[in-house]
């Protein structure tokens, strides 16, 4: 993110720390790991911003060192069926917290707790490592030593949320909840296995976040104005070659690189079907549009409008990979516009064509535009529509 502060890669620490008058909460459904946090956090401070404002959850799951080693060795044996993982452990934390063997953020307090809850812990992963992965195993008390160092350091933050969210329910203060991935990367709706470890749509958001989804006054659905893609999986409208450069806009400080893993990350056309499915799952009224700018130099510019499977024309993804191998993407052709949009602040004034694709985007979504993105930069949004 680019803001009057500077260039900002943040995975952890929520976006409107920049805000000092943003209460900025790490809710109950997230995994955390302490140690990336905490180097978010002193990169943050040593540019000099406030983060006083920041609140995390007791209830979140940490994220072991363990969990880490064990999201690389399974990668490793899946082989050439690897998922494309970050690597940073986060599915095993996930699949530790359903288990109900996780450690949790307050855990970190009291090295006494931490010890307690630790202890049978390692004992089952030390024999898991030793006995399946052939593997390093783990010491009990140079883990609940570290881990509570880490506690330590950001006890100023933890704490029960709970309180806080419902006060400011309570008290009608408006509300952001920001989640990670997308819609098609749902453990449930998505492209499984290819897919995160939670639910990254509006049902974990409110989950997460300890809301009621009545409580909910609207949603607002992200979208690229084309489509990107990290790891492996399906990817119908995906492109190669000098589209895909284009697209990439590399060698920019916004190009398509995983913040997380930097990995180029794959790119292809809008996908006007998975755009339509996460939008009628998740209940979204509004849409913000980004990176509009990217297509600026592209004289012509496809949309996904539909998927073929053996011959026959779908309207929502299917439920396997292997349909997806079969699947092919129903294009739409519509002039580009070959003209610089990131100067342009009303709609208006944009390129007709330009207004006519965020309009066919709308249309094929089920949504209204709310704003549009020409730049990375707080001041290149266009607000089509009020946000609510």
């Amino acid at each position: 993110m680019v803001n009057r502060h500077g260039t900002f890669k943040l995975n952890l620490v929520p976006a409107g720390i920049f805000e000092p008058n943003t209460v900025n909460i790490v809710g109950n459904g997230t995994v955390v790991n302490p140690k990336h946090f905490i180097g978010e956090l002193d990169g943050l401070i040593a540019r000099g911003i406030v983060v006083e404002n920041l609140r995390i959850s007791d209830r979140a799951h940490v994220v072991m060192p363990y969990h880490v080693e064990q999201d690389r060795l399974d990668e490793l044996l899946r082989g050439d069926a690897k998922i494309g993982t970050t690597g940073r452990g986060i599915g095993p934390a996930y699949a530790d917290k359903t288990a109900r063997s996780g450690v949790r953020v307050g855990d970190l307090r009291d090295a006494v707790v931490l010890r307690r809850v630790l202890t049978p812990i390692v004992a089952t992963k030390n024999k898991l490592f030793a006995d399946f992965y052939n593997a390093p195993t783990y010491d009990l008390d140079t883990l609940v030593a570290e881990y509570a160092a880490y506690g330590q350091r950001l006890a100023p933050y933890i704490g029960d949320i709970y309180g806080v969210v419902q006060a400011a329910l309570a008290a009608k203060t408006p509300m952001l909840l920001e989640g990670a991935q997308g819609v098609m990367l749902d453990i449930d709706h998505g492209t499984y296995p290819f897919v995160t470890s939670s639910m990254p749509g509006i049902a974990g958001a409110c989950q997460g976040a300890g809301i009621a989804p009545r409580a909910l006054d609207h949603v607002m659905g992200v979208y690229k104005a084309f489509t990107s893609r990290v790891g492996s999986g399906p990817f119908p409208s995906e492109v190669e070659g000098a589209t895909a450069e284009a697209l990439r806009q590399m060698g920019k400080p916004w190009a398509e690189v995983g913040t997380t893993t930097g990995r180029l990350r794959r790119v292809g056309w809008f996908d006007a079907v998975a755009s339509r499915y996460a939008a009628q799952l998740n209940g979204i009224d509004r849409l913000a549009l980004t990176k509009l700018d990217v297509l600026d130099e592209l004289s012509e510019i496809k949309i996904c409008v539909g998927y073929r499977l053996d011959g026959q024309i779908i309207d929502h993804p299917p439920t396997y990979a292997d349909e997806y191998d079969r699947v092919e993407p129903i294009y739409e052709t519509l002039p580009g516009w070959l003209a610089p949009t990131d100067g342009v602040r009303r709609r208006q004034d944009l390129p007709v064509n330009a207004r006519a694709y965020v309009e066919r985007v709308a249309h094929l979504v089920g949504a209204e535009v709310s704003m549009v993105s020409i730049g990375p930069g707080h001041d290149q949004i266009i607000e089509v529509l009020p946000v609510l």
